[in-house]
């Protein structure tokens, strides 16, 4: 997989001044378009998407130093139809114009280029079961909050404190199957996943109860799900649960992540005289079975 991963970055790497097609590059790393691009960002620490951009301001700002070409040759040679588009783009990533960079020989910045590499860990284990699911619909209250990758997310626990508990025990009542109680749910992700893009939060339960008409509903298909075990400190070890789903699990078993929401159940127990809080969470992912 890492050596799928690695060409695709060459790809990148060779086509710098043309337009980079993310369905290309996951052809070339032999997997969907959804699941190279949610690996890659966990991966690399950085979405596709500007990756990619920091690269081609990288090798536009060398071109720009060297003083060979004008800095409309620059911009239209990386894809800028204008010198002022272009600038704009330069300024966004090195801080500075590239006039003026070209003037002041000033510093820039460095995207250096990734190479993923096999680092032996491994030496602890992930808790995991594969599920196959009937169609089911998720019930409750939908809000659209941005993402947050470390830390808590003030914009959900403002919308959950907002929930009237006798609302939360009509949604409770509905649930009927797996994964029971109330739980989060996450659904329509951007692709590139990075900080501060939106997704709808659903606070509900899964069911395939009718469901009253005053709660927000998102019908789910058919499908098989990756179930991950965590235990540990609040909220933290949630989110480098799914850091590890991404950076260890899939890179070492034969699925991928395919379209469809992300089922987070969690009891969190709370810490007396000083402990931290600590929670014990199932993390639903949709996965299936890779046929390379």
């Amino acid at each position: 997989m890492l050596d799928r991963l690695n060409r695709a970055v060459e790809h990148v790497e060779a086509h710098l001044d043309q337009r980079i097609d993310a369905a290309e590059l996951a052809r070339i790393a032999m997997t969907s378009e959804y699941h190279f691009r949610r690996l890659f960002s966990a991966l690399a620490g950085i979405p596709l998407s500007e990756y990619v951009r920091r690269r081609r301001m990288t090798v536009a700002g060398a071109e720009v130093l060297a003083g060979e070409r004008t800095l409309l040759e620059i911009a239209v040679r990386h894809g800028y139809g204008s010198a002022e588009a272009f600038a704009r783009a330069f300024r966004a990533v090195h801080g500075v114009g590239p006039g003026e960079a070209r003037r002041t020989g000033a510093v820039l910045r460095a995207q250096q280029r990734i190479s993923f590499r096999l680092v032996v860990e491994g030496s602890s284990t992930m808790r995991y079961r594969v599920v196959e699911k009937e169609a089911f619909r998720v019930a409750g209250r939908k809000a659209r909050v941005p993402l947050v990758h470390v830390g808590a997310n003030p914009a959900i626990a403002e919308f959950v404190r907002g929930i009237a508990p006798e609302t939360v025990r009509r949604m409770a009542a509905l649930s009927d199957q797996e994964p029971r109680g109330v739980v989060a749910v996450s659904d329509d992700l951007d692709p590139s996943r990075a900080e501060g893009t939106e997704l709808d939060y659903y606070h509900g339960v899964v069911t395939g109860a009718e469901v009253p008409g005053d709660l927000d509903v998102l019908a789910v298909p058919a499908g098989t799900w990756a179930v991950f075990e965590s235990s540990g400190p609040f909220p933290q070890a949630l989110q480098f649960l799914w850091r590890d789903v991404f950076t260890q699990w899939f890179p070492s078993n034969p699925y991928q992540s395919r379209p469809g929401p992300e089922i987070l159940r969690v009891d969190v127990v709370e810490g007396e005289g000083g402990e931290e809080t600590r929670a014990d969470a199932e993390l639903w992912i949709p996965v299936e079975r890779t046929t390379a």
